[in-house]
Parts: structure tokens; sequence; C-alpha cells
């Protein structure tokens, strides 16, 4: 089969479509036959050397795909040969063919196509995981995201609104923003002309939100805590601004804050079974009901994987990537 390899880290054109071999199954596994498989921010870390591929997974990048299911390991009986799914992946997307765990496999949701749907498992699991199961955002909260027009940040609005919360995003020009609006969102902050904090405490008559999901991380740490409410929970996703950060705690005392950070690729393989059976009953619901769209505006050959980074690292592009196979 081809796959994009990593013939070494470094800039996009790394990137190579090769012929290799194809994966063998275990018995609680099953093969797909990919479709599609859609970007992210970890396939870029991995391709410069930054976030190696946990011990036993594929070192193709690609941590989500959708298509058909060639064959099923012995142990398999939910699924079956010519199924159509998607699957939450610890590695191996983009590529011909890629093995998976079987509870990490959905049903491809009604009223979306087989392309379209290899840009759900990650927001869905990431977004779910995170927001709802962890920091528990309840109806008539509000939660401020953080690169709103991004491809959590599009889903994040969706399945937030659907769910009854009130929803701030920031971004970074007027399209990014009137993205975002279109979607539902009900503040929509310029975060180069504007003060995220200011507008937010304006918003909420002094109070500040309930929860943020953010992907700044150090640059927005103090902001960040700055702007939310009593019993406020931030989560943070990823931290493009850097690791290490001088905080004053003085507010987490105060207002009784919360600071969480997770990674969904480095779960064990039962923690992501568990969050895909829940994103199964609460999230697909939503979709498959046409309240929560893939965002999916841009698309290229599995070949031109580099063109696809590139527009990624350009930050000029909203929603999800995806790779063709």
């Amino acid at each position: 089969m081809k796959a994009v390899v990593i013939t070494s880290p470094g800039d996009p054109e790394v990137l190579q479509l090769q012929e290799v071999e194809e994966p063998e199954i275990k018995d609680d596994e099953v093969l797909i036959k990919t479709e599609a498989a859609a970007l992210n921010r970890g396939d870029i870390y991995q391709r410069q050397g930054f976030y190696p591929p946990p011990e036993g997974a594929s070192t193709f990048p690609g941590l989500e795909c959708s298509g058909i299911i060639e064959a099923v390991g012995e142990n398999v009986s939910r699924w079956k040969v010519g199924d159509k799914v998607c699957a939450l992946l610890s590695g191996g997307g983009y590529a011909e063919k890629v093995a998976v765990p079987a509870g990490q496999v959905l049903p491809v949701p009604s009223g979306v196509s087989l392309s379209d749907a290899a840009s759900l498992p990650e927001v869905a699991c990431t977004v779910w995981s995170t927001v709802f199961t962890m920091s528990r955002l309840c109806p008539g909260e509000t939660l401020l995201i953080h690169g709103g027009s991004s491809g959590i940040g599009t889903f994040a609005i969706q399945i937030a609104k659907f769910k009854g919360a009130k929803v701030f995003v920031t971004a970074g020009d007027e399209r990014k923003l009137a993205f975002c609006n279109d979607l539902g969102a009900d503040l929509c902050i310029n975060y180069k002309t504007e003060d995220f904090v200011v507008r937010v405490k304006e918003e909420t008559e002094g109070k500040g939100v309930d929860v943020i999901l953010d992907c700044v991380g150090v640059a927005y740490l103090q902001r960040n805590l700055d702007c939310l409410n009593v019993d406020g929970r931030l989560f943070i996703i990823g931290s493009i601004s850097g690791f290490v950060a001088e905080l004053n705690i003085a507010a987490m005392f105060a207002k009784r804050l919360s600071i969480q950070a997770a990674a969904l690729r480095t779960r064990s393989v039962e923690e992501k079974a568990s969050i895909v059976k829940e994103v199964e009953k609460n999230v697909w619901p939503a979709i498959m009901s046409g309240k929560v769209k893939p965002v999916v505006p841009q698309r290229f050959p599995l070949g031109e994987a580099a063109e696809a980074h590139r527009l990624m690292e350009s930050g000029n592009h909203i929603g999800k990537i995806l790779l063709i196979a």
C-alpha cells in the first residue's frame, strides 16, 4: 500500500508518499481501507520530531480517518467487512489502510459523507472529554474557545450551543470571526485588536466565563485566569506559545479556579474506547440531527500532504483539512 512517510524530522517536504507494507491486525482490531484522513496539529509536531507516536503505534502520521472495513480480528463482534466507519487513531491515518482497535471505531453518522466523517473522531473525542466530561460545562454556562475557527473550535462552538451553553470565541481576522458567528458563537473577539479579558468582563457584567478551552497555553495563562468566573475551569489542550510560565495563583484561591491539561493520543486503549463510547452516545445524535456539522473547506490528495501541512501551519485555514486516499 501507499503511505505518507516522515523521511526525517523537518519541514513539510520531508513528507513523502511511499510504498510500504500493509499493517497486520490483532485479534481486537479492524483493518480500514482509508477513504480520507484529517490533519491535526499533532501531525505537525510529529513531523518536526517533537511528538513521537506511542509505543506500538504506527509511525505514519494521522490521528483520525474514515473508510470501509476490510478485515476484522477474531475477537471483534460489532464490526463486519464492508462497514462504513471513522476512527480515532494513535497514528497511521496518512495511509491507504490502517489497523485500529475496534473500540476506537465509530459508524459514519447518517447525513455525513464517508470522506467528511474523517474530520469528526479527534475533535469530537477531544471536545467531549475536556469540555463536558472533565470541565463539566452545563446548560446556561458560558464557554470561551481560543482558536474558534480551528477544527476543534468550529466543532466546540456547535456542540456547546447544542447543549445549551453560551459561546465566546477568539480568532485573528474578520473572516474567521464571521465564520464563527455563522456557526452560532455569541461573542466573537479579534485577539489582534481587542483585549479578550476586557471584552469577556464587559459581556458578563464583570463575572467572567465558566469554562475556557485553550490551545495557546503559556501566553494566555494568567489572562485566562483573570477572565474566569467563580468556580471557573480552564482546560489546556495545547501550548503553541511554550511550556514554562510564571503564575500568580491568588485568583485561583479567591475564585476557586481549576486548571487541567490533557492530550488524547497518549491515553490508553481502554480510555480511548470509553471516550469513543461516550461520544457515540452523546455527540453522534447531534450530528445525525444536523445540529452539528463537519467543517471541511479544504481537501488534498494523499500525495500532497506537504501542501496540506503548509496550509495548516500558515494559519489561513478554517475548520478541518482532509487528505483523500
